[in-house]
């Protein structure tokens, strides 16, 4: 594509081909998943491998997207924002679905889909009480082409992580 012409199609993803893991890969996968403060030689030690070997990888596997950023997981309650929703968003159409995109810069919103369905798009989100949610909604209502919501506050939360590497 030409550098003067800008990609418009906002909502369709390149579709990725899985990257080419061995079992070495999947475990240190595995191993950050559960704690990416590890630290190479203790990586290292866990697969038989030294320092520099497990930083390579690590390396390779950020350089493919398969590892696409090591970050502290918040506890949302420890934070302040106490109230977990998903959103559902019926849109009329596919422009109005890329005109909510513009709301994924909301810290609220901490996840984004289309989605098939009744809906167009759902939304993760974290707020601090029912007014934040609200107001969070009434953004969203404000936006040309979108039909209606429907929210579906968390009252537990038992299971909560990434894709497992090892399948």
């Amino acid at each position: 594509m030409p550098n003067n012409i800008k990609e418009t199609n906002a909502i369709k993803q390149v579709r990725h081909q899985p990257a080419k893991l061995d079992e070495v890969d999947r475990t240190l996968l595995a191993l950050l998943s559960a704690d990416s403060s590890r630290s190479y030689v203790e990586l290292g030690e866990a697969l038989h491998l030294s320092a520099p070997a497990v930083h390579d990888r690590v390396k390779r596997l950020k350089r493919d997207g398969v590892i696409k950023a090591m970050v502290a997981k918040i506890d949302g309650c420890k934070v302040g924002r106490t109230l977990l929703a998903f959103v559902l968003v019926n849109t009329k159409n596919v422009v109005s679905t890329r005109k909510l995109l513009t709301l994924g810069s909301l810290p609220e919103i901490e996840e984004m889909h289309t989605v098939a369905g009744d809906s167009g798009v759902m939304l993760k989100v974290r707020v601090r009480e029912t007014e934040g949610l609200e107001d969070l909604l009434g953004k969203i209502q404000d936006i040309d082409g979108v039909d209606g919501t429907r929210s579906y506050i968390v009252l537990s939360t038992f299971v909560e992580r990434g894709p497992d590497p090892s399948l």
